[in-house]
This record gives structure tokens, sequence and C-alpha cells, in this order.
């Protein structure tokens, strides 16, 4: 087990973070939130493209980097700090899943798309699928099956974070083909997708501490800067301390996963408890932000509200916190 990043992981982050520094500003990230497709083409094309995020976890026979899903949640935890909506969330768990359940024909016709950059979703249920109304490769599992699906009805579902997009799928009148194995494709799906989350909340959680401690140096109350408050002080230390704890139980469970040879038993257990602690700590984060920033924090202007969004809207993607802690105590 590592607890750090090798020099290519750290490459890989400090490429992404400066690219959104640059393209992913409180003004860019609204606008993409709010625009007809959800997230700014431009900016996932340049990830893609340049970086190659959607292929990271595609094998090389398949036209992607070759790398593991560990990567691809060092990429996700700079996406979660910048608060940038992107498809990379959707399309990193229906690969995972396609590598997982899909036949050998139906890897090689859909992953070299999915490398390419085009956007792949998967339902795993009735309810609103993530980027459903935007993917071009779109997966369900239905019983044991699953299912590659083309000319689905989807309707965009309107949420509380505009910057995570949701889209209601009908498949009645939809091509449906059976290409592989539901239970395994399943089983992956809400275990990748309980650790890209994390990560995802790990970025989020960090973006909010950063925001705080920021604030509090500046922000100056009975002659002094309201960060020189030992209260505050105490609260924002602890912050910290959760936040690289839960980076640490993120990493742990991102590790056993792309570990093809793990045991399947301790990367689900891992996967819980890095989610359940992930989303905890977001959650106190984005109410630490509200809080500490005063009455700046409730306005529209300010970004705390975006924070705080995007806090409670992770945890109702792959389970809230209290779920994955029931499934670790299980």
């Amino acid at each position: 087990m590592h607890f750090e990043l090798s020099e290519e992981q750290a490459e890989l982050a400090s490429t992404v973070r400066g690219l959104l520094d640059k393209r992913a500003d409180s003004a860019a990230v609204r606008a993409a939130s709010v625009s007809a497709r959800g997230h700014d083409e431009a900016l996932w094309a340049t990830l893609c493209e340049q970086i190659g995020v959607a292929a990271l976890a595609v094998p090389e026979e398949y036209d992607g980097v070759g790398a593991s899903f560990f990567e691809t949640a060092v990429v996700l935890e700079e996406l979660g700090c910048t608060l940038a909506p992107s498809p990379l969330l959707a399309t990193t768990v229906a690969t995972e899943a396609l590598l997982a359940g899909g036949s050998d024909e139906a890897r090689r016709r859909l992953l070299p798309r999915i490398a390419t950059g085009e956007i792949a979703t998967i339902a795993l249920d009735d309810g609103p699928v993530l980027d459903g109304d935007r993917a071009a490769v779109v997966l369900a599992v239905r019983g044991d099956d699953l299912l590659e699906v083309t000319d689905a009805d989807a309707t965009w579902v309107e949420s509380m974070d505009q910057s995570v997009r949701l889209a209601r799928l009908d498949l009645a009148g939809a091509d449906v083909t059976v290409i592989g194995d539901g239970a395994a494709a399943r089983q992956r799906a809400e275990l990748v997708g309980s650790a890209a989350v994390a990560a995802l909340a790990v970025g989020l959680a960090h973006r909010a501490l950063s925001m705080t401690v920021d604030y509090s140096k500046e922000r100056v109350q009975f002659g002094r800067p309201i960060g020189s408050f030992q209260a505050l002080k105490h609260r924002m230390a602890d912050l910290l301390a959760r936040v690289e704890m839960s980076r640490s139980a993120g990493w742990a469970a991102c590790y056993a996963l792309a570990d093809r040879d793990a045991d399947p038993a301790e990367a689900a257990f891992l996967t819980h408890a890095a989610a359940s602690y992930a989303l905890e700590t977001a959650a106190l984060a984005a109410s630490e932000c509200v809080q500490l920033h005063g009455g700046i924090a409730i306005t529209w202007e300010h970004d705390a509200h975006l924070v705080f969004k995007r806090a409670h809207a992770l945890g109702q993607l792959y389970g809230a916190a209290h779920h994955h802690r029931a499934a670790v105590d299980l």
C-alpha cells in the first residue's frame, strides 16, 4: 500500500491543476453549469485530447493509456477542488463496468470510443442517471444482463447542484442489446462510483478549507484577523486533519480497486470506509466554510453556496455516508 503519489501521478495532478486554474475559475464553472450541455465542452476536449483523462483506465489493447483507476481518481480529486462540472465521473464508472462485465466484442467496440472522449454512462436502476442526456455510450444493468442502449428517450432532471448533470432514461422505445454480465458490471460500478465520489469529496473539502483559511487571514474583527482567534484555529485544524485522513482513506480504496488481484472483500471494505469518511468530511467542510465566512457566505455571488450544494449532492449519487458506514459494519 502506498500513501504518496508517484512522480508520474504527481505530475498528472499538477498538469490537471494547472489547466483547471486557467479554465475553471468561478465564472467559468457557473457558466458551464447552466449551459445547454451542462459542462465546458472545450475544457472536456482539452482534458481528453491533451491529458487523456478518459483513457487513463482503458487498457492499451483498447487504445487507452493503460494506467489504472487510481490515476483517474487523481484527476477526479483535482476536478472536485475546482467544482468544475465534468462527465468524467459517469464515464469512469461506465468504463469500469464495461471492463468488469462486458463481452470482448463490446469492449473492442466501445472502449476506444470512450478513450477518445465520447461521454459514457450507466443506468443501474430506474432513477436519474448521471449525464444520461449527453452520453454517446449508454449502458444499463437490468437483472443479470449488461445492456447497450441506443436511442433512449432522455429527459434532463433539475437538481439542486447545477454542476451535477442528471437525466431520466426511458428505455421503452430504445434499442437494447445484451453485451455482458450485469451482476459483475453492477458490483464494479457501485464500488468504483463510491470511490470516485470519495475522491471528488476530498477535493471539495480541500477547496472549502482553503477558502476558509484564506478568508480568516483577511477578515478583521476587534482589530485583528479572525484567523488569530484560538477557537477558529482549532476548528480549521480539526478540519485539516479530517481532510488528510479522508485523502489517505480514499487513496487506500482506489489503490485496492486499481489492483485487479486484490481481495474483493478488502476492496469493498476500504471503499465503503473511504466514502463514509470523505462524504462526512465534505459536508462538514462545506458547513464550516459557510459559518466562518459569515454573512457573505449566504449570497449568490460567493462560491460558498456552490461548495455546500456539491457536498450534499455527492452524498446522493452512490449512497449517503451512513449507508456506507452500515456496509462497513456488516
